[in-house]
């Protein structure tokens, strides 16, 4: 991920792990390091990084990544609302534009980072059109999540037992 401008933002080792109707799925192992310029994360649990298929009309615009914890994670759904992502060789990339829709281990579904949006679409100077994607592709998202449409409904548990019996994934 970047964010507006090419600054960097979070980087992470993955594995691909299949792609099916919605798009590609990647795993990311317990205790994966996770680093952006000024801090470092470690993933508590396995979990699964939806990059959709922007041919899937269900999707919307497809400016998104989600990625899916299994139980005992921070929360079950986090998803990133980006630029449409893109692959160049084994990387994926995306601009991260702030927003994330998230669903919380109790079930709870909402909106994050809405003054951090409102804040860098005027100090960066987000283009009108990226702007209206980004809250569409939000609006979108956050239905989905919230009413457990596909890929919301369960889909990556799945994914989630496909990292667990697979071998394991260098960090």
């Amino acid at each position: 991920m970047t964010k507006w401008g090419g600054r960097p933002h979070w980087e992470y080792d993955a594995v691909l792990l299949g792609r099916d109707r919605h798009g590609w799925w990647i795993g990311v192992r317990a205790g994966t390091r996770m680093a952006r310029p000024g801090a470092t994360y470690e993933a508590p649990t396995d979990q699964v990084v939806l990059v959709p298929d922007a041919a899937d009309p269900t999707l919307g615009d497809a400016g998104w990544v989600a990625t899916f914890h299994a139980v005992g994670g921070p929360v079950r759904v986090y998803v990133d609302v980006t630029t449409p992502p893109e692959w160049s060789g084994p990387v994926v990339g995306a601009v991260d534009l702030d927003l994330d829709v998230i669903r919380g281990n109790a079930g709870r579904v909402w909106v994050d980072d809405e003054d951090e949006f409102a804040e860098h679409r005027v100090r960066f100077a987000y283009p009108d059109d990226l702007v209206a994607a980004a809250l569409r592709s939000c609006a979108v998202v956050q239905e989905a999540v919230a009413s457990g449409a596909a890929p919301y409904d369960g889909t990556a548990d799945r994914w989630l037992a496909v990292l667990a019996a697979g071998p394991a994934v260098p960090r």
